[in-house]
């Protein structure tokens, strides 16, 4: 089994910033995509940036300039810098990750989800 869990959500004045992680943990064979979405009251669940294998990292328009993704792969975690939020950026961020695992003795890919970390950015 894998394991997602994230921390570092919080509430936060326009303008500010925020560092999330999340460190995924368990029978992980290697972590194909690793990264971040959110989902706003009422709207779907959208990407916010993800990192492919170490070599791409993808950012929503809406963030791109603003928010940074890094990744210690020593450690299989991941980080979103968060910064000049504004009241669009609330949302329950989810971290996610495709991942190869072993199951019965083969190699398999799966998608994993963590439980969500809220962020509440207002005055």
């Amino acid at each position: 089994q894998v394991h997602l869990v994230e921390s570092g959500g919080s509430l936060v004045q326009p303008g500010g910033s925020l560092r999330l992680s999340c460190a995924a943990s368990g029978s992980i064979v290697s972590i194909i995509a690793i990264g971040w979405y959110r989902q706003a009251p009422g709207k779907e669940r959208e990407l916010v940036a993800a990192d492919t294998s170490g070599e791409i990292t993808k950012y929503a328009d809406s963030v791109k300039g603003r928010f940074t993704l890094s990744r210690d792969s020593a450690k299989n975690t991941v980080y979103l810098q968060m910064n000049s939020l504004n009241s669009e950026d609330t949302s329950v961020y989810y971290c996610y990750a495709d991942v190869y695992i072993v199951t019965d003795s083969r190699l398999e890919k799966r998608t994993y989800w963590g439980q969500g970390t809220q962020v509440i950015v207002s005055s």
